[in-house]
């Protein structure tokens, strides 16, 4: 199924991936690998991600996925045509800054 990250989400991924390379060369490259292992994990079996909680009545749900090895989570939605993925969050700062991005 195709993946869709907003302009936003990129963004999230790009700055933060910056911010890990300041830390130590190459840890961006790991977090955009581990990134792109969790998307892969989304396009094999999104329905089996749990629901994101205080957002469990939207339509479609709102679902998320962890990012491994890293403090991220990735929030996205799904319908027949395609995921959408409006944010990539640190999973400890500003919950559900992003819920107004979701679309489908």
């Amino acid at each position: 199924m195709r993946i869709e990250l907003l302009p936003e989400a990129r963004a999230e991924l790009r700055s933060a991936a910056l911010w890990y390379d300041q830390r130590r060369l190459g840890l961006g490259d790991e977090f955009i690998a581990e990134v792109a292992a969790a998307l892969d994990r989304i396009g094999e079996a999104a329905d089996s991600f749990p629901k994101w909680p205080d957002t469990r009545e939207t339509v479609p749900p709102i679902r998320r996925a962890v990012v491994l090895r890293f403090p991220y989570v990735i929030a996205f939605e799904r319908n027949e045509r395609k995921i959408l993925v409006p944010a990539i969050a640190h999973g400890k700062r500003q919950p559900l800054y992003w819920l107004s991005r979701a679309r489908l």
